[in-house]
């Protein structure tokens, strides 16, 4: 009947999008969005409150109650009184490892907000910056939530004089993220501040909150709060301030609605045109306009087959109705719309502009698809963009071959489930390979799925996918097809830094065809380094390279010019010196000379002649190899530092900085990744399980020049490619 009742008032409220909030926590991981989720929902009379804590609803696959960590970012919905009005709260609770961030930056998407959890103790940690960059990079709002303070008071028995100093310099560090991050007119305005109450202290283990605007309003004090503690009387400083009636006010007083969202979110995250009715639609979250959503989640269902999550920006949805896919280009008819109880789906009715939902029904969608009214035509959505790249890959292949189809299978699934996860196939070798963020990323995802679902297999050891790319500029090469009848004329360049790091940071878009004037688009090329005639030049970007159309007046170039593309984007993921993926590369085309018979340039002519020029450019200008590296934090004991210096410098890394946190070191180094694989053990064995390791940044950088060789040899013998280095053809 409770259950009834909150479906009831959800159903009400999502009609009302100023009393909406989209929201996800984020942190690093192990401070606390789970236990906090498990909390919100007690305190919504969603779960027994003797369970908060305990029951952690949005664990639904084993792994995360094995490993006691987020994996799959979970959606709930629950209302919230407030100034005797309800508020529906779509809460995402998002994961906090590093490996299953690209489920925190597909979060983003679909929210306006986001609850930041940090525990004092460990104070800010790198992957507290990750989640405010992608956070911030969406256009949503932030607030704090200082958890775990029951250790500064149980554990470390610090005065109130010590606790708000360590509280002072969370709250500053937060605030220099934000300012680092946040786009440029909300640099100020974001910026989270306790006297206003866009910050909260508690324990999301205790169920206990407070905030300086609920101190003052029930006239509680701060020592009261440490005599409790001390006392263990925290049941009664559960009923004196509860934390779902904190936290859950300061999201509906300081995170925005929708509607007030939208007006700022949509010009960042949709490109079309703001005065044509879809755009107008959006800017206002227009319940009756056209429907403009994006799908930012999909699961597998063993009896619908997959459940897609979306964010409803324009428009509504009902169960039964037909709506088109964009990039698909199909339709599709809706056979369920629900709202989310962590791993329980409730239908309901219909579902309007402002909410975050689930849909049955679409089962051809994918991450990142804009979906509209049938009849309708409208500009996509931007890409979601995952901060880090798979960098750690394994090759797959079935013990039993006659498990190949369902295997194939089973991968295309989980990489739509995953964009992270890349699923490629060496045609060459017939090998499958599968690439992610890192080895967690792979052995959950992937090898723990396959087995739960009966396919038995070998996976490899690691493989790190490098880069190929140029650091000189080429001389002009001609391509010709075979039949000698056309021939196709290119030079390469490396790509302007500024551009390649506009493409990095998602100030720029990496992938895609420009397909008109983008005069805005133009000018942002510019602003990063690009000369303005080569912007305007662009039609294609793969790989964080660019393709330009530099001819002039070429006959039949408009029939060719497709097939140009895809062998550009051929070479892009395929390069000349290891058939590792290419990046960083301009491509010119600077003439074409084509045979007026079409019978004569058909795909098996141009493909090739293309394919070939750009290859021969890049070994002309001298290809190199760029290798994968992490940039680490190291927390240990200060007795422990010279194991850990020895341990890096093992592994071809280089010490950037160290520095004393509250009595422990903290070492920033770089690594190769390649050489990473069991660091994780070693420095927990070199430290009697004191140390560990988080991820700050991954890039590209070149090969040092005593393992080229080496490195490429071993990279063809792998995919059984002849071991000799490519040289030039012309």
């Amino acid at each position: 009947m409770a259950n009834k009742e909150m479906t009831e008032r959800i159903v009400e409220v999502m009609k009302y999008p100023e009393r909406i909030r989209n929201i996800a926590t984020s942190s690093h991981v192990h401070h606390g969005k789970t236990t906090l989720t498990d909390n919100l929902m007690a305190g919504a009379g969603m779960i027994a409150e003797e369970m908060s804590g305990k029951a952690m609803v949005t664990w639904f696959d084993p792994e995360e109650r094995k490993r006691e960590l987020t994996v799959y970012g979970a959606n709930v919905s629950m209302v919230h009184e407030f100034e005797e009005n309800d508020y529906l709260i779509n809460l995402v609770d998002t994961p906090g490892h590093v490996d299953f961030g690209g489920d925190v930056t597909r979060a983003m998407r679909a929210v306006d907000g986001t609850i930041v959890l940090i525990d004092p103790v460990e104070g800010i940690m790198p992957q507290t910056e990750t989640v405010l960059r992608q956070a911030l990079r969406e256009y949503v709002k932030p607030v704090l939530f200082i958890n775990k303070v029951d250790r500064f008071i149980r554990e470390l028995k610090l005065t109130p004089e010590q606790m708000m100093k360590r509280f002072e310099e969370v709250i500053r560090d937060v605030n220099i993220y934000i300012q680092k991050y946040a786009p440029e007119e909300y640099k100020q305005k974001w910026l989270v501040n306790v006297l206003d109450g866009s910050v909260a202290f508690g324990s999301a283990y205790r169920k206990w909150a407070i905030s300086i605007p609920y101190l003052k309003k029930t006239g509680m004090t701060f020592k009261e709060v440490i005599d409790l503690t001390i006392q263990e009387k925290e049941d009664e400083l559960v009923k004196k301030a509860p934390m779902h009636r904190v936290v859950l006010d300061m999201i509906v007083r300081h995170l925005p609605n929708p509607i007030q969202a939208q007006k700022y979110r949509i010009p960042k995250i949709w490109k079309g045109d703001l005065e044509s009715g879809v755009g107008k639609d959006m800017l206002m979250c227009n319940a009756d306009g056209t429907l403009a959503m994006i799908i930012t989640k999909m699961v597998p269902d063993p009896h619908v087959g997959f459940v897609a999550t979306g964010r409803i920006f324009s428009g509504k949805i009902f169960k039964g109705k037909d709506v088109f896919l964009i990039t698909q280009n199909k339709q599709q008819k809706l056979q369920q719309v629900v709202v989310y109880k962590g791993i329980q789906r409730i239908p309901v009715d219909e579902i309007p502009a402002g909410n975050v939902v689930g849909i049955v029904g679409i089962s051809d969608a994918f991450t990142g698809e804009t979906v509209t009214d049938v009849g309708k035509t409208i500009e996509p959505f931007e890409e979601i963009k995952h901060l880090f790249e798979p960098v750690v890959t394994k090759s797959i292949e079935p013990k039993n071959p006659m498990e190949l189809p369902k295997l194939v299978e089973t991968l295309k699934r989980l990489g739509r489930e995953d964009p992270t996860m890349v699923v490629k196939i060496n045609e060459e070798t017939g090998e499958y390979l599968v690439s992610g963020l890192g080895e967690l990323h792979l052995e959950i995802k992937v090898e723990h799925k396959l087995r739960d679902l009966g396919i038995d297999v070998e996976m490899s050891k690691p493989i790190v996918v490098y880069r190929e790319t140029v650091f000189d500029k080429s001389p002009e090469v001609d391509g010709k097809s075979p039949n000698k009848h056309n021939k196709i004329t290119l030079e390469i360049e490396p790509l302007e830094e500024g551009v390649y790091q506009g493409m990095i940071n998602g100030d720029l878009p990496s992938e895609g065809e420009i397909k008109r004037k983008n005069i805005e688009l133009f000018q942002k090329f510019k602003s990063c380094g690009l000369d303005y005639d080569e912007a305007k030049s662009i039609i294609i970007m793969h790989n964080k390279s660019v393709l330009l159309d530099m001819t002039k007046g070429v006959q039949f170039l408009n029939e060719v010019i497709e097939m140009i593309k895809d062998a550009f984007k051929d070479v892009m993921d395929d390069g000349p010196l290891a058939r590792e993926p290419c990046t960083k590369l301009k491509v010119k085309l600077l003439d074409t000379e084509l045979h007026e018979d079409p019978v004569h340039r058909g795909e098996g002519q141009i493909r090739p002649a293309v394919r070939w020029g750009i290859r021969q450019a890049m070994l002309i200008a001298g290809a190199q190899l760029l290798e994968p590296r992490q940039i680490i934090r190291i927390d240990i004991p200060n007795e422990l530092i010279g194991e850990s210096i020895r341990e890096v410098e093992n592994r071809r890394g280089q010490v950037l900085d160290m520095k004393e946190e509250r009595g422990a070191s903290v070492i920033t180094a770089k690594i190769p990744v390649s050489e990473m694989f069991g660091f994780d053990a070693t420095l927990k064995s070199a430290t009697s399980g004191r140390g560990f390791y988080s991820l700050i940044e991954t890039s590209f950088e070149r090969v040092p020049k005593d393992l080229f060789e080496e490195t490429v040899r071993s990279i063809r013998k792998r995919k059984g490619l002849p071991e000799d280095i490519p040289q030039p053809e012309v």
